[in-house]
């Protein structure tokens, strides 16, 4: 008997999107490498490209996660 049982069908209401085909599934359908979610809703599966962008230029132009440029230290 395995210690851990892989789950093969997702909740009803569990909403991802597949990087591997470009689509949204009820479900986590393919594998954890090739997703984002779960989402509350399709709605929101389908918008997770956008989302991700979105936090992505938040991320990149947070002060906050920016290293000093080359040649010069921050010591704090």
């Amino acid at each position: 008997m395995p210690l851990f049982k892989k789950r093969t069908a997702g909740k009803p209401g569990e909403w991802y999107y597949c990087l591997e085909h470009k689509k949204v599934e009820e479900g986590p359908d393919c594998p954890g490498k090739d997703r984002f979610g779960p989402y509350a809703s399709r709605t929101e599966a389908e918008h997770a490209m956008a989302t991700a962008r979105e936090r992505n230029l938040e991320w990149e132009n947070d002060p906050k996660w920016h290293d000093a440029p080359a040649g010069e230290r921050d010591d704090g």
